[in-house]
């Protein structure tokens, strides 16, 4: 039987860039949950949510979800479900059905639960009026019992964000915030449709500012077309002078055969796997250098952030939303597409719009589909979110709150020996951890342990 000690004590290595692209530049999971949504099927229905949702404890605190699929702008690399709108009547019919929605999921309910976070996502939840943020925060105050110190969030498009929004927003308990940037050179901007200024931004974080929004989150992103090293660290460091609390660095994700509109990027412009590769980590070590502490595999935070305390407690967590701090076992989604998060699985909503609003109005709760989460489920899940999260991960503890032996991992330790030879991991007792370099093939060392995951079928996202 393969032992753990194959692990110990790799050779020292230094992988060329070159050769890092070669072996591990093939697709994975972002792991935003275990199973991930490639498991999801229709035989989790309406029916099986309602038993899931009546079984919930009334004492444990929940997290809501709202999806607004809608934006002023198409922007041609995004990968939400989401669609331009130039009227405001689709947006004011869909908070009716939204409000529709929540209250189904109160009469299913064993009672008024407490909350202590809620997210509005999107597509642009600032495309939202205020009158109708007062709507759906007066219904969701009256369905659950939403703590006083809630954190409550929302992602902004700067292009359409207004102070007078920011004011409406705050008075609902907003407390954090997460604006779109990007890249701020105008050859990449006009290369995927979304032109801002930097002075724009700057705008929209004074107002945040104004009204006590405590939390800014400033999302950037290479790998996009003209996108450069050195462009890429001019936005950096126009952006660092802000001073967000956090900062996402994400990788555009190429795939047009799911995004019919990424098909406008012209991909002769992309940079490649070697030059994407250069931009994220001169990106990184240039925030390193600016004060932030690099998180997970693509966040970024101030010292004093709560996500830095939480890594270094042990408490950091990754959910549909990124890394987070919330510890709640459910999340319930609303809205179309949206996801929910149960102790007995998770489920989706229907993700097209149209189709959505019509479940609505016919009476039961959205449901497209979803998967049962087992209790291999659980430990394999453990694992994961472990390693996106501390970048490190005792599988004997793990183990042993689970109930399994490590002997059983046997095969995935086998696996990992590439990657160990690499000097991408290395196993230490029964600590397995992910190197630096390693980091930037986290998720691939995580699908070693995902038992669904199938390469071949091309349904991620590159990991490198």
């Amino acid at each position: 039987m393969t032992s753990p000690s194959v692990l110990h004590a790799p050779k020292p290595v230094t992988l060329a860039l070159d050769e890092l692209i070669a072996k591990y530049d093939g697709r994975a999971p972002r792991y935003t949950s275990y199973p991930t949504a490639v498991q999801f099927t229709p035989q989790v229905d309406a029916t099986t949510y309602r038993g899931w949702l009546a079984d919930l404890p009334l004492t444990d605190p929940v997290s809501i979800y709202l999806h607004i699929p809608f934006c002023a702008r198409l922007c041609w690399y995004c990968g939400c479900n989401t669609r331009a709108v130039n009227r405001h009547e689709p947006v004011s019919d869909y908070v009716q059905h939204l409000l529709v929605e929540a209250d189904r999921l109160q009469g299913a309910l064993p009672g008024r639960l407490p909350a202590n976070a809620i997210h509005l996502g999107g597509g642009t939840p600032n495309m939202l009026a205020p009158e109708e943020m007062d709507a759906i925060f007066g219904a969701l105050r009256r369905i659950f019992d939403v703590a006083p110190d809630a954190e409550i969030a929302a992602e902004l498009d700067p292009a359409v964000l207004t102070r007078d929004w920011v004011r409406a927003a705050a008075s609902h308990g907003m407390s954090r915030a997460s604006l779109g940037v990007q890249n701020l050179t105008p050859q990449v901007q006009a290369a995927v449709n979304r032109q801002e200024s930097f002075e724009e931004i700057a705008q929209c974080v004074a107002w945040l500012r104004e009204f006590g929004i405590a939390s800014i989150n400033l999302d950037l992103m290479y790998g996009l077309p003209h996108q450069t090293t050195v462009n890429t660290l001019a936005t950096v460091d126009q952006i660092v002078t802000l001073r967000p609390e956090r900062i996402a660095l994400f990788g555009y994700a190429h795939v047009p055969w799911m995004k019919a509109h990424q098909q406008l990027i012209d991909e002769s412009a992309l940079p490649g796997a070697a030059a994407r590769l250069d931009q994220s980590e001169a990106a990184a070590e240039r925030l390193v250098s600016e004060g932030y502490v690099r998180i997970g595999l693509d966040h970024f935070a101030l010292p004093t952030d709560s996500l830095v305390v939480a890594q270094l407690e042990g408490r950091l967590r990754r959910n549909f939303q990124g890394y987070t701090t919330d510890s709640a076992q459910t999340l319930l989604g609303l809205g179309a597409s949206s996801i929910g998060s149960l102790p007995q699985g998770l489920v989706q909503n229907i993700a097209q719009e149209l189709p959505w609003r019509a479940a609505v109005v016919a009476g039961d709760l959205p449901i497209a589909r979803g998967v049962v989460v087992t209790d291999e489920d659980r430990f394999r899940g453990e694992i994961i979110e472990r390693l996106m999260c501390d970048l490190a991960v005792d599988l004997g503890a793990v183990c042993a709150r689970h109930g399994r032996n490590l002997a059983g991992l046997a095969g995935e330790l086998s696996d990992l020996r590439a990657f160990a030879d690499d000097g991408l991991v290395v196993m230490q007792g029964d600590q397995l951890t992910v190197t630096d370099l390693g980091r930037l093939v986290v998720r691939s060392v995580c699908a070693v342990f995902d038992t669904y995951f199938a390469p071949e079928a091309g349904r991620h996202s590159k990991a490198l």
